[in-house]
């Protein structure tokens, strides 16, 4: 429960910009021995998509403070958990159980208590783990569906995801990342849940 979620992008999907009836009119005037055209290529940094895109950061604020109530939650069951087992010891070493019934009622009480914090510590990290996965889904949608937008004009071939070196050279003069996180802020609309988080966000800006 203590692993902080975060928001990751694996890849964007590379969009084909051609147009089949373009191509055929231009196949028909190419001869067998012309040289195949260049591909249109362009590529967006991820990790500055991720700092940059208000979506990515919404979302982090409100994982995090989901992450944090369920820590919260986890610690206040923990602590009464151990306080009910101090007190059961405290009885047992006073001679305070009078049969060894009511002494075994106490245990299983007390091991059925401790395997309901067992099952809520992984019923809320499942919780965590799920609306994770849901916002990445959210967040790549959101990113191929401008993008489809956006390149109805620009006509690439490929917009490739650059991500620590998994391109190893890449020419700035192809880096499209400033055009589309602003195009992506231009477009996102935070929904209610994100909003309620934002006095406190902006609180905790004020504080620093």
């Amino acid at each position: 429960m203590k692993k902080m979620m975060t928001l990751a992008l694996i890849a964007l999907v590379g969009l084909s910009a051609c147009n089949k009836t373009q191509e055929a009119e231009a196949t028909e005037n190419e001869t067998e021995s012309a040289e195949p055209t260049g591909l249109k290529i362009a590529f967006v940094e991820v990790d500055s998509l991720m700092s940059q895109y208000q979506f990515c950061t919404d979302y982090n604020i409100l994982l995090n403070k989901k992450g944090e109530n369920a820590a919260n939650v986890l610690q206040q069951k923990q602590r009464a958990l151990q306080q009910h087992a101090a007190a059961l010891q405290k009885k047992y070493e006073n001679n305070g159980f009078t049969t060894r019934d009511e002494l075994e009622r106490a245990q299983n009480q007390l091991a059925k208590e401790q395997q309901d914090l067992a099952e809520l510590d992984q019923r809320l990290t499942n919780e965590l783990a799920m609306e994770n996965a849901k916002l990445n889904a959210e967040l790549r949608d959101s990113i191929q569906a401008f993008l489809k937008v956006y390149n109805q004009a620009k006509k690439y071939d490929y917009i490739l995801s650059k991500q620590g070196d998994n391109i190893l050279l890449a020419n700035k003069k192809y880096d499209i990342t400033k055009e589309v996180v602003a195009g992506l802020n231009k477009r996102y609309k935070a929904k209610p849940e994100v909003k309620s988080t934002e006095p406190e966000a902006k609180g905790e800006k004020k504080e620093k």
